[in-house]
């Protein structure tokens, strides 16, 4: 909405004044009484030879109208206040006749400082789950066998070559009054024919008398994808891209200035 309003002025008889209500900015001028109040008013002052009418004025004449886009931009429609970036959960499924295959990212996780600032308080992963075949083109996810995949890990895996291979172990209850009683063995091995790898996990869980294996073979082109967002993750887990998405030219102005001879500094110059 703008509004305009008209005024009486002492010296060239009256003001109309533009303003918009959502700027600060706003239009004045000014113009005579005998040209722009003459319609307006029954009494105008006039001066025809020597002929003089006394001119009742309004003291404030005020006029509203809905303004334009042509004046004003139609503003984007803002998020409300509260809400919040939804959620998204994504995946890679690799299918085949005796299991399937789901690798899923998993956040890392932060801790607040006195400072108000964050600091990682643990590694992302990358969730491997194993589904044993249930039917022809059917999985019993009930039955199915996590493994979780650290950063190291992950890197053993994005650097296997057609032939090479890997191993991993892991014990959920390491440090714990139940320490190796649930074991969990993840290889990954080249096929005999080159055409891919093997992911072979075997799970002895002895608090349930569970001895579970479950072997899925991923071609070159499955194995390229994994390794593909395996390499673009890895910064995400690490959370290095809130670090990068937080620097600020202030801040490594104000680190210099505080210690001139930084280590950065001193590295660079070797």
């Amino acid at each position: 909405m703008s509004n305009f309003s008209l005024s009486p002025s002492p010296t060239s008889g009256f003001s109309l004044n533009l303003q918009n209500p959502t700027k600060t900015s706003y239009l004045s001028f000014s113009s005579s009484i005998n040209t722009i109040f003459a319609p307006l008013t029954s009494n105008t002052t006039k001066n025809f030879s020597g002929l003089t009418h006394k001119a009742v004025l309004p003291r404030n004449l005020s006029l509203t109208c809905r303004h334009s886009d042509y004046f004003e931009p139609q503003q984007k429609q803002q998020q409300p206040q509260g809400a919040s970036t939804p959620k998204v959960f994504v995946g890679y499924s690799i299918y085949k006749g005796k299991a399937a295959l789901t690798v899923e990212p998993r956040s890392p996780e932060f801790s607040p400082l006195d400072s108000g600032a964050f600091k990682l308080s643990r590694e992302g992963m990358v969730m491997l789950q194993f589904a044993p075949a249930a039917g022809v083109r059917q999985y019993d996810w009930s039955r199915k066998q996590v493994f979780s995949l650290s950063v190291t890990e992950i890197g053993s895996i994005i650097s296997l070559g057609a032939k090479d291979s890997c191993e991993f172990f892991h014990d959920p209850n390491k440090g714990r009054s139940d320490e190796g009683r649930v074991r969990k063995v993840l290889k990954v091995e080249p096929l005999p024919d080159g055409s891919g790898h093997f992911f072979n996990l075997s799970v002895q869980n002895k608090l349930i008398n569970l001895d579970e294996n479950i072997y899925i073979p991923v071609t070159k082109a499955e194995f390229a994808v994994l390794v593909s967002a395996f390499n673009f993750v890895m910064p995400y887990l690490l959370g290095w891209h809130t670090a990068v998405n937080s620097f600020m030219p202030e801040d490594a102005s104000r680190s210099n200035n505080a210690n001139p001879r930084s280590g950065a500094e001193l590295e660079w110059n070797r």
